[in-house]
């Protein structure tokens, strides 16, 4: 139920990361949303793509550090305290979150979350056990 994501290193320079998305588009890969936060000189842009394979050939190519890492997809209620509940069931079996970023599209309503947790096998039980929509990437990706 997990699925990957490409983290890249940019640097914190106007054209950084419009030179990076031009190497995307040029190569054919759809970015189904993305995260960029900054440290200081640099920023870390974090990609979930059908292609991310393809990803991270062209951007190692071009010059860029980039890891690839696993994360979960999940449905996430659109309502108050949608967010907090599924928490609850994360915190009562000790499971941390590392970082956590919205999804670009919603299904049925409910918003699409990406998140990184400090177990991620553990938490992809947890959160199955308590009835919380787990996407694998055939889902997140279909059209």
């Amino acid at each position: 139920m997990k699925i990957r994501q490409l983290s890249v290193f940019l640097e914190n320079l106007p054209g950084s990361l419009s030179g990076l998305c031009r190497i995307l588009a040029e190569a054919g890969v759809n970015l189904s949303t993305l995260m960029l936060s900054e440290a200081g000189e640099f920023g870390l842009l974090r990609i979930i793509t059908p292609d991310v394979e393809k990803a991270k050939q062209m951007v190692e190519h071009a010059g860029y550090a980039a890891t690839i890492s696993e994360v979960v997809a999940l449905q996430v209620p659109d309502r108050p305290g949608g967010l907090a509940s599924v928490l609850a069931a994360l915190e009562s079996q000790g499971i941390s979150v590392e970082y956590m970023y919205a999804f670009a599209m919603r299904t049925g309503g409910d918003a699409i979350m990406i998140f990184r947790f400090a177990d991620m096998d553990r938490a992809v039980v947890v959160l199955q056990k308590a009835g919380i929509g787990v996407f694998t990437a055939v889902d997140l990706f279909k059209t």
